[in-house]
């Protein structure tokens, strides 16, 4: 954790760029295992196209083409939740249902890599923002684990993941918000500014939770329990970051939209 906050607040925006896009390069070796990629050389070719497009992302300049690519994530973001509500979509072990998985798994990672790299460099704020925005997501995932196991009696997604509840997810935004609403405070000193801060911080964390049932979806229709096992104790890279790729995207585009 320690070496995690210093590479945010004190690396550069271009060494932040590289760690991350191989941070989730090395979950997109994991997407195409649960996409029903099964040799090694298919998943090498998939991080290739992947890294591809990272590359023309960066070449095209990520400012310049910040708006398409985060509208094109909103609208990502909006059919994944359908998915979700129809857990029998793609389903099955076909060519069709993998080809579908593998857009899935680029539009999951590019706008997610290149909203972290672009919050980053964010002026002299930056660097703290996406260690708020960690922070907002690992205390939504606390809250919702602690707030579940205490009061949880209604299930939230019963087929895709049966132990999340509503309580848990209310107890995970509430604890989201509350954060926000200090660091919003710390940030700006203004109430107004608080306030909107702590709006994209709803919509945002309510996505996460968005990104945390695909990646729970996509393992339970390939029958794999964690996404990998790289991270000792914990599974696989996807394990971690599932709420982060949807919430990076969405906060980035509610907080330029509000002004912010």
């Amino acid at each position: 954790l320690p070496l995690l906050v210093y590479a945010v607040l004190y690396l550069s925006t271009n060494i932040c760029l590289l760690i991350r896009g191989g941070i989730l390069l090395a979950g997109m070796w994991e997407w195409g295992r649960l996409a029903g990629l099964r040799t090694p050389l298919t998943r090498i070719a998939y991080i290739a196209f992947i890294a591809g497009l990272f590359y023309l992302c960066h070449s095209a300049g990520l400012e310049a083409i910040a708006w398409p690519l985060l509208l094109a994530a909103c609208a990502w973001w909006l059919c994944a939740l359908v998915w979700l509500t129809r857990p029998q979509l793609c389903a099955a072990a076909s060519h069709a249902c993998t080809v579908v998985k593998l857009l899935a798994g680029a539009m999951v990672s590019v706008p997610a890599w290149a909203a972290l790299v672009l919050v980053h460099g964010a002026g002299e704020n930056g660097p703290q923002l996406v260690l708020v925005l960690l922070i907002m997501v690992w205390l939504a995932d606390s809250g919702a684990y602690f707030a579940g196991r205490a009061l949880g009696k209604n299930k939230l997604a019963p087929i895709i993941s049966p132990g999340k509840t509503w309580e848990g997810v209310y107890g995970g935004l509430f604890a989201s918000l509350l954060f926000a609403g200090v660091a919003g405070w710390l940030l700006s000193a203004a109430l107004p500014w608080t306030a909107k801060f702590m709006l994209v911080t709803l919509v945002a964390m309510m996505f996460s939770v968005v990104g945390d049932l695909l990646v729970s979806l996509m393992k339970r229709q390939s029958g794999i329990k964690d996404s990998g096992s790289i991270i000792p104790g914990h599974g696989g890279i996807f394990d971690r970051i599932d709420s982060l790729v949807a919430a990076a995207p969405l906060f980035l585009s509610g907080y330029r939209w509000l002004g912010l």
